[in-house]
């Protein structure tokens, strides 16, 4: 599933496409909004929360999407042929005199009033890559459940908003965290929240596959530390990469 520094990127490269200018074509092809038209309204801004994207639109109106597992918005020049998939697979067209943005395999697509926007995204907590993250907040939220395993909570997005199955694993390697060790058995429990911030930012600015990662994808590989082979188990059905050395669980 994509993450943060993913919808970030999109964010960046939808808004520099379409913001400031008038929608030429604008077709929402889910069956609750096949007939809602923006063609003619001028786009806004469009704003990465978490791993959502909201699109803002002249009128008051806010085009909430969400990447899922296999989503993924393409903006293509004047002329260019869409490669992003077969047409049945498109939920929606954004177009504009100098580009045209096509969303395919959206998990979520949907038009709310921008007044609304906190009824979609209000139960999220603080946004690893976004201009209020609230570090002292999120680890606040991540101590609310002692008992719960790190991993868990770091994929809550309740809890902070941005972190998926990949910084999940990169997060608990840089703040030598078991996985699966209780968050209130963990040692300098602000490492996590500061390690998930840091690997994001460091992150946003490449592309997913120029990812500088220490574990994740590198099972019975030497960690990059100790030189411990790197193991990968399962957790809520996600691999989870760490390193048995130095990610030990806590002390009975």
């Amino acid at each position: 599933m994509p993450e943060g520094d993913t919808v970030w990127r999109a964010a960046r490269t939808l808004h520099g496409a379409l913001a400031g200018r008038v929608l030429v074509r604008g077709d929402l092809r889910v069956p609750r909004f096949a007939t809602s038209d923006l063609t003619g309204r001028a786009v806004l801004d469009v704003t990465p929360r978490g791993k959502h994207l909201m699109t803002r639109v002249e009128g008051g109106l806010t085009l909430h999407s969400h990447l899922g597992m296999e989503g993924a918005w393409k903006v293509y020049a004047p002329g260019r042929r869409w490669g992003g998939g077969p047409a049945h697979e498109i939920r929606a067209i954004l177009g504009v005199e100098s580009a045209t943005a096509v969303a395919y395999r959206l998990k979520v697509l949907e038009l709310v009033r921008t007044e609304r926007e906190a009824a979609v995204v209000g139960h999220l907590g603080p946004d690893l890559l976004g201009p209020d993250w609230d570090a002292e907040l999120a680890l606040a939220n991540l101590l609310a459940e002692p008992e719960r395993p790190v991993g868990e909570a770091l994929l809550d997005q309740r809890n902070l908003a941005g972190i998926g199955n990949i910084f999940k694993s990169e997060a608990c390697f840089v703040a030598r965290a078991h996985p699966w060790s209780p968050v209130g058995a963990v040692r300098g429990p602000e490492r996590l929240v500061e390690a998930a911030r840091r690997l994001l930012e460091l992150n946003k600015r490449v592309s997913s596959g120029s990812r500088r990662l220490h574990v994740f994808g590198r099972r019975s590989l030497p960690c990059p530390r100790c030189r411990t082979l790197i193991r990968k188990d399962p957790q809520l059905d996600r691999p989870t990469y760490w390193c048995p050395r130095c990610q030990p669980p806590p002390a009975p």
